[in-house]
């Protein structure tokens, strides 16, 4: 049992390296790959499941992979198999199985063929790591792999305006999934008071006896894991990132926003249920947000004129549904709804270039208009303000634009004065006093002891807000990132004993990513002649290897999973006292933005249009 799951896990792995090394233009070798690996993974999983099912349907977890270990911390990865896992791994691996069947005709020709395969296996290594994930540090691994492959599978046709720009907008939705998932595991460590595996959350006397000492606490990790599963499953507020995601390939909105990766927030909740239906009154708030969403995602549905859009929409209101059935204890149903909906939008997805088609064809020789709709039944000014609010969508986008958005960009040209110079004028000396403090404790002055925390990481936001909004000089943007990192490093130096092991093993990855990221900008400002963030550039073109690096520097400086800074993220939040929810926040804060002023450095030097006029240029609206 142990080498099945251990393959089921890896074996993603094994297929995205061996698609990067083949040659692009074989589409034949990539695709008899591709379709081989998959159906071998299906039927591994079959294997799986079946000697599972042989063995009682016992919940079986390894915990023996320690990452990192301290005094009192420990980063472990769990692989986990129940019955919640071996639904989401079938559904997976036959759905994933028919999708890359049909991507092997369907992209044929496509300038980004083998591009899209590695881009389809690197989602499906998050997705399987994700559902098999034992614990929350497993799980937040596979998270974020999935929040970079949505942003690359988005953006696949890279040469057009819209495809990036919406990109970056659903990227941003992920960020705040990605951070509500790490707030949570920073209140469970205070909360269990150890890194615990997912099948102690079923222990209820255990959850019970805690969630009653620690209701506070509890009631944390239990809006965190809501916020993280709306973003995900887009809900409301959440929910017009789904049809602007339908900007990439059929196939791959199909296994992605239709099928997998969105029904991700409906996971985690069934995952954690046996934690957060201990919380008074918790289930009736996810009633209310799957209700409201089922509702208004109806409305928005039935008036899109898009194919793909209404199946977005429609499957946003169903995962609505879906999470009243979990909130009232319905799991197994859930499941079943989950699948019955993943398998549906797959079909109507992959078939939807073939009924466009048809409906164009019907319009012109046969087409009649239904006179009647359920709507009929609602007085007249109601029906119209619904039919308007749902045109607009019910104005979400500007909703998340004025209330969230608009503000850090604000908050961020508020600091237009900084430059490099006066960036490095300004943080160079505070760094040096913050150092001196820390290294001789005995000159700070006792009042300022307990407000340094807070001033560090008021320093990392603002420099990163700066990031943020800034429009016109990529390396000060790039080296404003750097700042916040090493003010976070330096508040939680403040915060608890200084330790040396965990600062360099957060700040280490960073730094090394920085580092690559500066050669490769300095590398391009040198042969461009300068380089800014006021448009999309598209220099993928002309440097698709120093592309390929800034990507990864990117990656990197926003702390995900291929440097030391991943682990290092959750270090840091594990030094963060359960009372300074303050403190947690504005490391949240810094975290959402960093991730995203880096991702838009690199989708605007590379993405997009290209900005000389002897390259091919699509349409802004294409």
């Amino acid at each position: 049992m142990n080498n099945l799951l251990l393959c089921i896990t890896l074996a993603p792995f094994l297929a995205y390296f061996v698609v990067l090394l083949l040659p692009a233009r074989a589409e034949r070798l990539i695709s008899r790959w591709s379709i081989g690996a998959a159906l071998t993974h299906f039927v591994t999983v079959l294997g799986a499941v079946a000697v599972w099912l042989g063995r009682g349907r016992v919940p079986w977890t390894d915990l023996n992979l320690s990452l990192y270990t301290s005094s009192d911390y420990q980063f472990v990865i769990a692989i986990h198999l129940d019955y919640i896992a071996a639904v989401f791994l079938l559904l997976g691996s036959a759905l994933f199985t028919l999708v890359v069947t049909y991507s092997s005709v369907y992209m044929h020709r496509e300038k980004g063929y083998a591009r899209f395969f590695a881009n389809v296996w690197f989602f499906y290594m998050g997705y399987t790591l994700t559902v098999v994930a034992g614990n929350f540090e497993t799980l937040f691994a596979g998270w974020e792999v999935l929040g970079v492959s949505s942003f690359l599978l988005i953006a696949f046709y890279r040469d057009r305006y819209l495809p990036v720009k919406n990109a970056l907008k659903v990227f941003s939705v992920y960020r705040i999934a990605d951070v509500g998932l790490l707030l949570a595991m920073w209140m469970s460590h205070h909360f269990w008071h150890a890194n615990v595996p997912f099948t102690v959350l079923e222990m209820h006397d255990l959850v019970r006896e805690h969630v009653v000492d620690h209701a506070g606490m509890a009631w944390v990790i239990g809006l965190m894991l809501l916020l993280t599963a709306m973003a995900k499953s887009a809900q409301l507020p959440f929910t017009t990132w789904l049809p602007r995601a339908m900007e990439g390939p059929t196939p791959s909105s199909a296994i992605f926003y239709g099928s997998l990766s969105v029904h991700m927030g409906a996971f985690i909740l069934i995952r954690t249920h046996a934690f957060w239906m201990e919380l008074p009154g918790f289930a009736w708030i996810v009633v209310g947000i799957g209700l409201s969403t089922a509702l208004v995602a109806t409305g928005i549905a039935r008036v899109q004129s898009s194919v793909k859009a209404q199946i977005a929409y429609a499957s946003a209101a169903q995962i609505g549904v879906i999470f009243i059935e979990i909130a009232l204890g319905w799991n197994t149903l859930a499941l079943i709804h989950i699948s019955g909906n993943a398998l549906l939008r797959t079909y109507q997805l992959l078939i939807s270039p073939s009924v466009v088609t048809y409906q164009i064809r019907e319009q012109l020789f046969g087409f009649d208009p239904s006179h009647s709709s359920r709507e009929r039944i609602l007085p007249s000014r109601l029906r119209d303000t619904l039919y308007v609010l749902s045109l607009n969508e019910f104005n979400l986008d500007t909703l998340m634009y004025q209330s969230l958005w608009n503000p850090l960009k604000k908050a961020g040209k508020m600091l237009g004065f900084l430059t490099v110079t006066s960036a490095m004028a300004l943080f160079g000396p505070m760094i040096m006093v913050m150092v001196a403090f820390l290294l001789r404790p005995e000159f700070m002055p006792g009042w300022l002891v307990p407000a340094m925390p807070y001033v560090a990481a008021s320093i990392a936001v603002a420099s990163v807000l700066k990031a943020f909004s800034e429009r016109r000089h990529a390396r000060l943007a790039w080296f404003l990132i750097v700042m916040n990192h090493t003010f976070i490093a330096l508040a939680i130096a403040f915060n608890a004993d200084f330790d040396v092991a965990s600062t360099f093993l957060y700040l280490g990855g960073i730094y090394i990513a920085a580092l690559v990221g500066v050669f490769a900008l300095e590398h391009m400002r040198l042969r461009e002649g300068g380089i800014d963030l006021t448009r999309f550039h598209g220099h993928y073109y002309e440097y698709p290897r120093t592309s390929f690096v800034v990507l990864l520097a990117s990656l990197g400086i926003s702390g995900f999973p291929i440097t030391t800074a991943f682990l290092g993220e959750d270090l840091l939040f594990a030094h963060i006292g359960d009372h300074q929810l303050g403190l947690a926040v504005l490391f949240a804060v810094s975290f959402v933005v960093d991730g995203l002023a880096a991702m838009r450095i690199f989708a605007r030097l590379f993405f997009g249009p290209h900005s000389k006029t002897y390259h091919e240029v699509a349409y802004r609206s294409s």
